[in-house]
């Protein structure tokens, strides 16, 4: 007999990506306008979601698609922003193996000839869906022929195609491209948010994450929750099973300065006295951040006898 194979670990940002409009945090914008949108069936040709990485981009875009082709456990009903868990069409979606909802990466495919073979294949109806959706994500790498090739599509597309884009750096997406889409921009995550939805996931993986660990994880993510649950996993898996997670083992992880030892340091410079930064430098008290070697340095302490 043959053992049993373990299931593969899935990292915290794949295992928690939100699924539903409901399940993102920190776009309270973007999840009223979608839900009234669709609601109404106000539900543009085309969307443009911007903002940094790891803030939900991707997972928005599938999301659309998903609330658009929505049909119910009896593949009748209508599209809804109330997601529900009945829908083969989602499950698809979710899986990678939808036929009418495609991704591209516009990194890997940036020239005309990769706009010419998706505009040709607008023109078919779906095949198991209500739309075909087209996801491009960083679209701002796409060629200037390319985007050109793509703006009579866009602005005139079949009533059954939907375009969703996902870029970092919307400056570089022509005007006449974002003139033709509903356009959002999804914020960063604040510190308390992000704080508590970190909490939330270590309670679920059964680890004992304390707030103030949280809080340092969330501020050095800088409002990216994929970053956050990137580092989140760090910690997890460098501590002892059943230990607490504190914030000193935090710093220690992310190479982050202690509060008190850094203010003792800027004391000791601002006086003067470069020597007794040195030792708050070197025995620890800082957390070891390599800027703080620097600063002494340029203070002239003769520490490591640096300039000379």
């Amino acid at each position: 007999m043959t053992e049993a194979i373990e299931k593969e670990y899935e990292v915290l940002a794949r295992k928690y990506r939100p699924s539903k409009l409901d399940e993102l945090i920190g776009q309270e914008v973007l999840v009223t306008t979608l839900t009234n949108a669709i609601e109404s069936n106000r539900v543009p040709h085309a969307f443009i979601l911007t903002g940094i990485r790891g803030i939900g981009k991707t997972s928005t875009a599938r999301i659309i698609a998903k609330c658009l082709n929505y049909a119910g456990s009896d593949g009748q009903q209508a599209m809804t922003a109330k997601l529900k868990d009945d829908c083969e069409q989602c499950r698809a979606i979710d899986q990678g193996r939808h036929p009418d909802v495609l991704e591209l990466d516009a990194a890997s495919r940036t020239g005309v000839n990769d706009m010419r073979e998706l505009i040709e294949s607008i023109n078919y109806r779906p095949v198991m869906g209500r739309y075909k959706v087209y996801i491009i994500d960083e679209v701002h790498m796409l060629s200037r022929s390319a985007f050109n090739a793509l703006l009579k599509t866009l602005e005139e597309p079949p009533e059954h195609t939907k375009f969703i884009f996902a870029t970092t750096e919307i400056q570089k997406v022509p005007v006449t491209i974002l003139s033709r889409c509903m356009r959002f921009d999804l914020p960063r995550i604040n510190t308390e948010q992000l704080s508590l939805h970190l909490l939330n996931i270590s309670e679920k993986e059964g680890a004992l994450l304390l707030p103030n660990a949280a809080k340092a994880i969330a501020v050095a993510a800088e409002g990216s929750v994929r970053d956050g649950l990137s580092l989140l996993d760090q910690a997890i898996g460098g501590a002892t099973k059943g230990d607490e997670i504190s914030d000193t083992q935090i710093r220690k992880m992310l190479g982050i300065a202690n509060k008190d030892g850094a203010y003792g340091m800027i004391e000791s410079l601002i006086e003067g006295d470069a020597g007794s930064g040195s030792e708050v430098c070197s025995s620890g008290a800082v957390g070891g951040c390599s800027y703080c070697n620097a600063v002494l340095c340029h203070a002239g302490c003769g520490y490591c006898g640096w300039p000379e």
